[in-house]
């Protein structure tokens, strides 16, 4: 077996790997983001849903809406 690849026995197998660990480091990378992305968007959907519930909350302090009106905006929210 003359050469370098010959010997040690990577050839081709040895460049497979390395294109399957970037592979692996990008598709990793683009989960993770996509993680974050989800984590943020449910903090501001729990954001929205916190605030509608205070406003309904607000508008049955005042008298504005009844309690049943109130119970199923709250019902709707939730």
């Amino acid at each position: 077996m003359d050469g370098y690849m010959g010997y040690y026995g990577f050839g081709y197998g040895h460049m497979l790997l390395g294109l399957l660990f970037w592979i692996f480091i990008i598709v990793g990378t683009i989960i993770v983001i996509k993680w974050f992305t989800d984590q943020n968007k449910n903090r501001e959907e729990a954001k929205e849903e916190a605030s509608a519930l205070e406003v309904a909350k607000i508008r049955y302090a005042k008298g504005e809406i009844t309690k049943e009106e109130f119970e199923e905006i709250k019902k709707d929210i939730i």
